[in-house]
């Protein structure tokens, strides 16, 4: 199993903007691929999301950033972005 830890700052007075497509995102991942286990996302503070994710295995990590919803969301919400997103990969102990 695999752990992404993705911490994403947003620009001050985005937060509805952002989660709402941010919130797409969550649905379609977990409608659409059967590699993942959960995919949450969560609000630290009002510049501060952290998406929760677990996978099967490295195939279903790889094979989730190629959907085209991943890539359209992903574009849809770059313009609330503060800055690149800390991203933490964890191996399942």
């Amino acid at each position: 199993m695999i752990g992404i830890v993705a911490t994403l700052k947003i620009k001050e007075g985005s937060g509805a903007d952002f989660e709402a497509v941010a919130s797409q995102l969550v649905e379609k991942v977990n409608a659409n691929e059967d590699g993942v286990v959960y995919y949450d996302l969560y609000k630290q503070d009002e510049t501060t999301y952290v998406f929760l994710e677990r996978y099967k295995d490295q195939a279903a990590h790889e094979a989730h950033g190629k959907t085209d919803y991943f890539r359209e969301l992903g574009a849809q919400m770059a313009p609330f972005m503060g800055g690149a997103p800390e991203v933490k990969i964890l191996q399942a102990v």
